[in-house]
């Protein structure tokens, strides 16, 4: 149950304790806790994380955020990251669209900055060398807003159902 401390293999993160929950607020019954082979009960906090040599753990992602693509993980807060690092995005979400050969493939959703004139060539090309270049977003959505909930955190529910399929209408054309 324990990742290696590489500071590179992510796993789920899992919490246990005398003050952690045992159960969501208003949850429908299912027991959330998953049993050790001690018998120890965990809380699985919906969280993606890693471990480094020194013990120091990162989040890296939201499991329901994580975007699986031909059975590997692509963490949408790195790419996310690397969007906002470019001058002219004033916002970005990643999600995973539907692919009909991969499963999912990564979807930046952008918000430029006012009188910014980005395109999305310009914006996949600010990936190159960052990352892996099969980690690359497939295409680039530009909107006026992206959807914040009462405590500023992106919706990214919302932007799924809206541009879920997104990668699936561009290739029936």
């Amino acid at each position: 149950m324990e990742l290696p401390w590489d500071g590179a293999t992510s796993g789920d993160l899992l919490v246990r304790g005398h003050s952690v929950v045992r159960d969501y607020f208003r949850s429908e019954g299912d027991n959330p806790l998953q049993i050790d082979h001690e018998g120890q009960e965990w809380f699985p906090t919906g969280d993606v994380a890693t471990i480094d040599a020194d013990g120091f753990m990162q989040i890296t992602d939201r499991s329901k955020d994580v975007i699986k693509s031909g059975g590997e993980w692509i963490g949408s807060i790195d790419l996310e990251n690397i969007a906002m690092a470019h001058p002219a995005v004033s916002q970005a979400a990643c999600i995973a669209a539907k692919h009909a050969k991969w499963d999912e493939r990564p979807l930046l959703i952008v918000v430029r900055k006012q009188q910014a004139d980005l395109t999305r060539e310009e914006l996949l090309a600010f990936y190159e060398g960052k990352i892996a270049k099969w980690w690359t977003p497939d295409d680039v959505v530009f909107v006026d807003a992206i959807p914040l909930g009462a405590t500023g955190k992106v919706q990214k529910n919302r932007l799924r159902d809206q541009f879920g399929d997104h990668l699936m209408a561009r290739a029936a054309n």
